[in-house]
């Protein structure tokens, strides 16, 4: 520890931040447990893996459509370098 003694104004706003974050990282949770279902839930409708809705999600949110797009063909690139494609 390094000694610090905090006053009273700065332990209140300890307590309150250590409170708030705690109190939305359980919401959070829930708010992905819930998101983890339904996409559960419609990837089976459509027959896909839930991994593959979960990055499309993920790449949207994100707007990274095109980081994606040149990372999978710097992959397939590489690939068929070291001559391991199908």
């Amino acid at each position: 520890m390094d000694g610090r003694v905090f006053n009273p104004e700065e332990q209140a706003k300890i307590t309150q931040i250590i409170n708030e974050g705690m109190q939305v990282m359980t919401e959070v949770a829930s708010l992905n447990e819930g998101l983890n279902d339904t996409v559960k839930a419609v990837a089976e409708e459509l027959d896909v893996k839930p991994s593959v809705l979960k990055k499309a999600i993920r790449v949207a949110h994100k707007c990274e459509l095109q980081k994606t797009q040149e990372e999978q063909e710097l992959l397939e690139t590489l690939l068929e370098t070291a001559g391991r494609t199908l």
